[in-house]
């Protein structure tokens, strides 16, 4: 199948060419520069370069490639994962997500493109008992990062699914780790976390969905290939609260313990209310449909398991 891939650079665009190439599928990666292109044909992967944000060319590149599926996974997220490198990144990566996503889904629509899958967030669903699924909305008045996020993610999604002459798919991922994410050993917040500078909230009850990025790739090629119109939640089969993972992290880590803060003292901080969200009210969320529908079979969190075995030991 000819699969046109716009954000094939990213944490998840490296290992999602790799596993579109293993299922034998005829890859066209869009890129914005010639270098990069000429390390893609090294990989046995047609280039495309173009601008996201120049709609003609997004059009020319799409029409030259005349793919049947494109999978659009456009961010700008920096390599720290911090209050202020998030602050920074975000005007960009909203931009890209919303004006150079908008380029890539009307240049498949002028160009007859069959299905069309894109990145949103699995993690957002409105607070409530229960893990979240595909009918969940996502929060629209939590703290004022993530209702700025997730109503920009409603608005993509709603912008996708309600195309009428394409399969719109939007994939919400939980929270990545693996190779190229912040929560790798060699991440951002593991480094964090060996300093203590990442502490638990209150009682830490918020649920985080997670998700290796190895996965995320592997559901991805599946929903490309077999996927249904609409939303999937792709997640693993573990959602555990601050109070269980983050431990756990540290001790995979070899580092110490994370520190305890009270909500009072979060909320004085820059970004409390953000902060006091993930970390308090978080909802987690099902992966029933993607098991069901995308043969999906997600491994194990990784640093839980290597904990428990050690501990087994």
């Amino acid at each position: 199948m000819k699969i046109f891939v716009a954000g094939a650079t990213g944490a998840i665009g490296r290992p999602l060419l790799d596993q579109l190439l293993a299922k034998g599928h005829n890859v066209v990666a869009l890129t914005r520069s010639q270098e990069r292109a000429e390390s893609l044909a090294a990989q046995g992967i047609e280039s495309a370069i173009a601008d996201v944000f120049d709609a003609d060319s997004v059009k020319a590149a799409i029409a030259h490639a005349q793919p049947e599926v494109v999978i659009e996974q456009l961010t700008a997220l920096p390599k720290t994962y911090s209050r202020e490198s998030m602050s920074a990144a975000a005007p960009l990566n909203t931009r890209i997500r919303l004006e150079g996503g908008a380029n890539v889904l009307a240049a498949a629509q002028a160009v007859g493109v069959r299905r069309y899958l894109r990145q949103s967030v699995a993690f957002w669903g409105i607070p409530g008992a229960g893990l979240a699924d595909e009918e969940t909305p996502l929060v629209l008045d939590a703290s004022p990062v993530v209702a700025a996020e997730s109503r920009l993610m409603t608005e993509i999604e709603h912008r996708l699914l309600e195309t009428s002459n394409l399969e719109g798919i939007a994939l919400r991922y939980g929270f990545f780790y693996g190779p190229g994410t912040w929560f790798n050993p060699d991440g951002d917040v593991a480094q964090q976390v060996r300093q203590q500078q990442f502490p638990i909230v209150g009682n830490g009850d918020g649920v985080w969905s997670w998700l290796h990025i190895k996965d995320a790739a592997i559901a991805t090629v599946a929903a490309a290939e077999q996927g249904n119109r609409g939303v999937y939640l792709i997640v693993d089969d573990q959602p555990l609260a601050v109070r269980d993972w983050l431990p756990a992290f540290a001790r995979s880590l070899n580092a110490p313990p994370p520190p305890r803060v009270c909500i009072e003292d979060a909320l004085k901080l820059e970004g409390g209310k953000d902060s006091v969200y993930y970390q308090t009210q978080m909802r987690g969320a099902s992966n029933a449909k993607a098991k069901r529908e995308l043969n999906f079979q997600p491994r194990p969190l990784e640093w839980v398991v290597n904990t428990v075995a050690a501990h087994a030991s």
